[in-house]
């Protein structure tokens, strides 16, 4: 299956890499980080940071994604994911634009669009397109490992950006918390474990995202995020992501204090996205 993205410029062809069943786990993300930092290099290239910054002078103004995951009741982050490594494509047709009015019109606080090509079928034109067609805040989620994909995300509207604790040391992890700051954009640092959430609380982040998935084998535990919530600070956002498959899964963990929830493929593979957010909130659903 070949993918299309533009990079400000002409589209470019991408082929979607999928994970065999004997994959070792541990060394699709070795592959994802090695594709992802050759791509930003080559980006880097074509265009110079000083470049992409006139880019970012351009962009609409950020919207505010903190403020969307601090409301009253449920809020979630709905994230347009066109496929995975492990499962290969989730929706098809993958329209984004229709998807992101969607899921605004069932409820989302937020979006949460992949722009990751090789491995899950992503593009920064989706983000592009799902940004102008909503009103919600929408967060580039990717493998950031680089000040020039800061920039990068800010020059093609997002108004966050995922950081992952455990590919980050703590000097780089603080230095690109603090760029998109600097650019309007507050981040949502992910941790799997205590000891990744100390390191991110050391690098000042004030979005924690507890992902319920192991990276190493892939397995989905809920207990992760009720046993890191104890020591995530009250003056942080806490965001559970993925397993979330049910509104009591949601009231649960909104009850022992989780302000939000990234939900991703239990969206992508529903017949009806939006129904299928709606019993996630807990709405009526009709017969």
């Amino acid at each position: 299956m070949v993918l299309f993205d533009t990079f400000l410029g002409p589209p470019v062809a991408y082929k979607l890499t999928l994970m065999s069943a004997e994959t070792n786990i541990g060394s699709v993300l070795d592959r994802i980080l090695e594709a992802r930092r050759a791509a930003v290099d080559h980006r880097k290239r074509v265009l110079p940071e000083t470049a992409l910054k006139y880019g970012v002078k351009a962009a609409r103004p950020p919207r505010d994604f903190a403020s969307a995951l601090c409301r009253q009741g449920l809020n979630v982050i709905a994230e347009l994911k066109p496929a995975s490594p492990s499962r290969g494509v989730l929706r098809e047709p993958f329209d984004a634009p229709l998807l992101a009015r969607t899921l605004e019109a069932a409820g989302a606080r937020a979006l949460s669009v992949l722009t990751e090509e090789e491995f899950f079928g992503g593009s920064l034109g989706n983000l592009r397109n799902a940004r102008k067609s909503v009103a919600l805040p929408v967060l580039r989620k990717d493998f950031i490992v680089d000040s020039w994909q800061v920039w990068e995300a800010r020059a093609n509207d997002a108004d966050s950006f995922l950081l992952i604790a455990a590919l980050l040391d703590e000097p780089t992890l603080a230095a690109l918390i603090d760029l998109g700051r600097q650019l309007g954009m507050e981040p949502l640092v992910e941790v799997h474990s205590a000891r990744e959430l100390e390191r991110a609380l050391a690098a000042e982040a004030r979005i924690i995202g507890v992902n319920n998935r192991d990276l190493k084998t892939l397995s989905v535990s809920l207990e992760t995020s009720f046993e890191l919530i104890e020591h995530i600070p009250d003056n942080c956002i806490a965001v559970s992501e993925s397993g979330l498959a049910t509104h009591e899964h949601l009231a649960r963990l909104r009850s022992v204090g989780f302000d939000a929830f990234l939900v991703g493929e239990q969206l992508m593979l529903a017949r009806d996205p939006a129904a299928a957010l709606g019993e996630l909130l807990g709405h009526a659903v009709e017969p």
